[in-house]
C-alpha cells in the first residue's frame, strides 16, 4: 500500500466533484460511517443543484439508503443507514413551546417529574394513614410497640448483667 501522505496528497488534488465520488466509494457498505456518506450525499446534492437540477442542497437523495450494503448489514428492515439518534430542528421551523410536561424533542421537563414525584409521596404517605386508621393497621401498630418495649427491657437487662460482670 503507498504512503498516507502520497494518499492524502493525491486526494487533495482532486477536484471537489470527484473526491466527492471516490469517498462515496470508500465508505459504500459501512454502516459505522453513515453519516460521511449523508455528508457525501448532501454535496453530491449541492453539486447537482448548481448544476441545473432542481433539487435543493439541502435535500438527500432517499434512493441511496434503500437497500444496498448497509441494508444487509443492520439487518433493519428497510434497511439504509441509521437515524441519528438527538432530532435536530431544523432552521426556519419555529420551536414550539412544551406541552404537556415534555420538550419537543419527547424529553420529560424538570417540573412534569417534580409533580409526579410530589404527587406519589402524597399518594403513598395517604395510604399509610389510611393503612394505620383500620382495625388490622392498627393492631399492627400495637404489635410494634410491644416488640419494640420488649427490646428495651431486654436491653436495660443485659446492661445490668454487664454493670455488675464488671463490679466484680
Amino acid at each position: 500500500m503507498s504512503d498516507t501522505k502520497d494518499i492524502a496528497a493525491r486526494l487533495a488534488a482532486l477536484p471537489d466533484a470527484e473526491l466527492v465520488t471516490v469517498l462515496r466509494a470508500a465508505v459504500e457498505g459501512r454502516s459505522a460511517f453513515w453519516a460521511v456518506r449523508a455528508a457525501l450525499d448532501e454535496l453530491a446534492g449541492a453539486a447537482r443543484a448548481t448544476h441545473g437540477s432542481d433539487v435543493s442542497p439541502a435535500t438527500f437523495d432517499a434512493s441511496a439508503y434503500d437497500g444496498g450494503a448497509g441494508a444487509a448489514a443492520s439487518g433493519q428492515v428497510g434497511g439504509g443507514f441509521p437515524v441519528p439518534s438527538v432530532p435536530v430542528q431544523p432552521t426556519g421551523i419555529p420551536v414550539t413551546p412544551e406541552t404537556g410536561g415534555y420538550s419537543p424533542s419527547g424529553v420529560p421537563t424538570f417540573e412534569s417529574v417534580r409533580d409526579k414525584v410530589e404527587q406519589r409521596f402524597g399518594t403513598a404517605q395517604g395510604m399509610g394513614e389510611l393503612d394505620r386508621q383500620t382495625p388490622a393497621g392498627r393492631s399492627a401498630d400495637e404489635r410494634f410497640a410491644a416488640r419494640e418495649k420488649a427490646a428495651r427491657e431486654r436491653l436495660d437487662q443485659i446492661r445490668k448483667s454487664m454493670r455488675g460482670k464488671g463490679a466484680d
